[in-house]
């Protein structure tokens, strides 16, 4: 059980990828362009940064919920490569064919209680939050790729992108007294990205799981991890 639950789900490659993104946001701190966005909405840079990093590491946790009987067999391949990245896949050894339902801390868990967070601390964004995670959603599922081993995989900057367009135009065309247009839309962008990447290339596609054969199939893991860090940091950055 131990090996479903902790496995960095991408290769050491995108691994310091992610680093240098990382290193490239502290510099962003600093410069005060994620400072600034997320002093708007109640978060400090030390903040900022805890959640980066617990993002970062809790993408190597996925919590099981349920074990699914696959319709095909379990892929054994230790990587697989989708939209040039490498993806690590958990070799477990197992009798039957099945696939373990897991959720993973740090593109699951953690985002959607920051989203939680941020709609919270502004309910009035909750309508307008709702059309960006609605319009991220379906394009995300429209670009989700089903991939044998692994799960569901996005393109990483498509969700980032759509989310911060949409809250852009969202905030352009309807005002919304009680939530300054600068704060909604950093909260637009972000949940957008966050939720929008989850519902629409994992919930959605849950149905497809039993046929790919992934050995762990994780709710913003693997394939959907990539998207969701990606979705809220530079959805951010972009606003």
């Amino acid at each position: 059980m131990s090996r479903q639950i902790f496995y960095m789900p991408f290769s050491l490659k995108f691994l310091f990828l992610l680093i240098l993104i990382l290193i490239f946001g502290l510099g962003s701190l600093f410069l005060g362009i994620i400072v600034s966005a997320f002093m708007k909405i109640g978060f400090s840079a030390e903040d900022a940064l805890l959640i980066l990093l617990l993002s970062l590491l809790g993408s190597g946790i996925n919590i099981p919920l349920t074990t699914l009987r696959s319709e095909i067999p379990v892929v054994k391949e230790s990587y697989i490569k989708v939209f040039g990245i490498s993806y690590r896949i958990p070799i477990r050894q197992i009798v039957r064919n099945e696939t373990v339902l897991a959720i993973n801390v740090g593109g699951a868990v953690i985002p959607v209680l920051i989203s939680a967070y941020l709609l919270a601390q502004f309910p009035s964004s909750l309508f307008l939050a709702g059309i960006g995670v609605a319009v991220v959603a379906a394009i995300t599922y429209s670009v989700a790729k089903p991939i044998r081993g692994i799960g569901i995989a996005t393109p990483a900057l498509v969700p980032p992108l759509t989310a911060a367009l949409t809250a852009i135009l969202l905030t352009s065309v309807i005002q919304i007294s009680d939530c300054p247009v600068e704060p909604c839309r950093v909260i637009i962008a972000y949940t957008g990205g966050v939720l929008g990447t989850l519902i629409g290339a994992d919930l959605l596609n849950l149905g497809k799981i039993k046929k790919l054969g992934a050995p762990v199939a994780s709710i913003g893991g693997a394939g959907t991890f990539d998207g969701i860090f990606l979705s809220g940091f530079i959805a951010l950055l972009l606003i």
